[in-house]
């Protein structure tokens, strides 16, 4: 096992309630667990997104922490949060990296996975991200 590595994963949820496909608005709610599955304490310094919608919109997201929060994670622990994000179209992705500083004062960065954001009114309109 190496000292520095943390694992993210996301998981995502269109938000009908929140949507206003009329006006092109969509709205979803991503939950993400960061974990250190290092042998060192790490903190959440900083975080990264690049959310891009089907219609090729994209906008990147540059930040100090997770809702407003550093969080220290020491071996085996975890961190969960929520946020969210608007579209212009039904459908789209994000990705990013999270910046993370150990305690023995290595600094480094971890890549989160594409992740699709899609709308229940994308499925129903049969249209497919490219």
């Amino acid at each position: 096992m190496s000292a520095h590595t943390v694992q993210i994963d996301a998981l995502p949820q269109y938000e009908a309630d929140q949507s206003n496909p009329l006006q092109d608005i969509f709205a979803f709610a991503y939950t993400i667990t960061v974990t250190n599955t290092g042998t060192v304490p790490v903190q959440l310094i900083s975080r990264h997104w690049v959310i891009q919608d089907e219609r090729g919109h994209t906008e990147e997201v540059k930040g100090l922490g997770v809702v407003g929060q550093q969080p220290l994670l020491r071996p085996g622990e975890s961190f969960q949060y929520s946020s969210g994000c608007r579209l212009r179209a039904p459908s789209g992705t994000m990705h990013g990296s999270f910046f993370f500083v150990a305690e023995d004062g290595h600094r480094f960065d971890v890549s989160i996975a594409t992740f699709v954001l899609e709308s229940s009114d994308s499925a129903l309109a049969g249209r497919t991200l490219h």
